[in-house]
């Protein structure tokens, strides 16, 4: 793979862990710091913060190239503050090399800045990676999370950005006791992320066994969907498809039976926009608040706290979920009129699908043309395409790695859901028409419960 040209004293954006990019500079290792291995990065010093890191170079990006664009997404106080440090850099050093040329200082060469070698990084965590002889760095856990809030309606659209951290940076949590029902692959992230910023959260899930290891964490157990609707002031549910929806809420001790008036029921599963129009109309019939909001990502963006929340419906109920949202979400959107999320949703993984079926298709002709698919990859991630998701989906498939991060079973069914959507309002939808055929290629070769990746072997099979 390529090298990223940067070298020591450049600025750059970089992205560590679960946290927004960060302006910083490359600087020069410490001497006796421990050399990572594994992929190649940079050591960054970010700006408004004593913290610094290797960064890999697929997380790097130019300052001055970017900074528009990072302005425009981030706007916390943290954040502004440490673009202020750059900045003031920025004049400090104009401001001395004018006192240089002043000074005739400027009459030899100028010795170029050294390159920095590149370096490889293992998965160890980074904050083991500084300086021993130096103090502890704080934690750059205050650095704030985007909480973005998108209203449609049928005339315009508006934007409203606000910081999602209390003056601690922490998230304050609401004070309204939180149901949860479905601990899945997203759930369990969602339940964790949750918890963890100090949310008071009762769960129930079909596996009972998979509910301990939150009770450990401080969860209350719910014996039943009916009960945990009754408990709680705001119940989420995120099962696998329209029927497990519908069961949940309809079937035996259900949520329909612990709604009293103004309790909120928040759907989260993707399904289509007929089964929440159903479930909203039996959630307000008793006297309920109703909120879909389906998310978009993976079991890693769940556990990172990165999802992206799609939300319509009651928008008192989104409000009173912003704690909820800001602790499992890096961004939320408020789309209007109930239904609107779900078709949303249905396009998002209509592409999503499309477009992996396609990179595994890309893979298999690579080989079957007699290219080298490890170049093909490099490729792909030097260019207009280069993400995180071409390159941990095509990284795994050339490991043979399909543990699941999103299941190859639930995509197909968004494919589904989307293809109808289609043909009910009489649009054709032939790419994703195609992509679903593989996919069910995929699942009669046993693929359903392993990652949407897998579909790669309905190609070579």
């Amino acid at each position: 793979m390529a090298t990223v040209h940067l070298r020591i004293g450049d600025l750059v954006w970089g992205k560590l862990g679960r946290y927004p990019p960060w302006p910083g500079k490359v600087v020069s290792p410490p001497k006796d710091l421990k050399k990572p291995r594994g992929k190649k990065c940079h050591f960054v010093k970010f700006f408004g913060t004593e913290d610094h890191a290797w960064i890999k170079v697929e997380q790097l990006k130019p300052y001055h190239a970017h900074k528009e664009e990072m302005i425009k997404i981030n706007k916390g106080k943290r954040f502004q503050q440490a673009v202020d440090a750059v900045e003031d850099f920025l004049k400090k050093s104009k401001g001395k090399e004018q006192n240089s040329e002043g000074k005739g200082e400027s009459k030899g060469k100028k010795t170029p800045n050294k390159p920095l070698k590149i370096l490889d990084e293992d998965d160890e965590d980074l904050s083991a990676l500084r300086d021993p002889s130096e103090k502890p760095a704080p934690s750059m856990e205050p650095i704030s999370k985007r909480l973005k809030v998108i209203e449609e309606d049928r005339a315009s659209t508006s934007i409203q950005a606000a910081d999602s951290t209390a003056i601690n940076g922490s998230i304050t949590p609401t004070d309204k006791r939180i149901g949860f029902l479905g601990l899945g692959l997203m759930g369990s992230g969602i339940v964790s992320n949750l918890l963890k910023m100090g949310h008071v959260v009762t769960v129930w899930n079909r596996t009972a066994e998979k509910c301990d290891l939150f009770i450990q964490e401080g969860a209350r157990l719910g014996r039943t969907p009916a009960e945990v609707a009754s408990m709680c002031d705001i119940t989420f549910s995120c099962v696998s498809d329209p029927k497990a929806a519908r069961d949940l809420v309809l079937g035996p001790s259900g949520v329909l039976q612990g709604i009293r008036p103004g309790k909120c029921y928040v759907e989260m599963s993707t399904v289509d926009p007929e089964t929440i129009t159903e479930l909203s109309q039996v959630i307000t019939s008793r006297g309920g608040r109703f909120l879909e909001a389906p998310v978009a990502g993976s079991q890693q963006l769940s556990n990172d706290g990165m999802l992206v929340i799609l939300a319509a419906g009651d928008r008192t109920v989104y409000e009173d979920c912003s704690s909820c949202f800001q602790a499992m979400g890096k961004t939320s959107f408020f789309l209007g009129d109930a239904g609107n999320a779900a078709r949303m949703m249905l396009i998002l993984n209509m592409v999503h699908g499309s477009f992996m079926a396609t990179i595994a298709e890309g893979l298999t002709l690579a080989q079957a043309t007699g290219q080298s698919q490890q170049t093909l990859l490099d490729i792909l991630c030097q260019g207009q395409m280069a993400s995180t998701f071409v390159d941990q989906k095509c990284q795994n498939i050339l490991q043979g790695n399909f543990k699941p991060d999103y299941y190859l079973k639930h995509i197909q069914k968004d494919l589904r859901l989307a293809i109808s959507m289609g043909d009910m309002a009489n649009h054709p939808t032939p790419m994703a028409a195609a992509a679903n055929e593989v996919y069910k290629r995929a699942k009669a070769l046993d693929q359903s419960d392993n990652d949407m990746s897998a579909v790669y072997r309905a190609y070579i099979h």
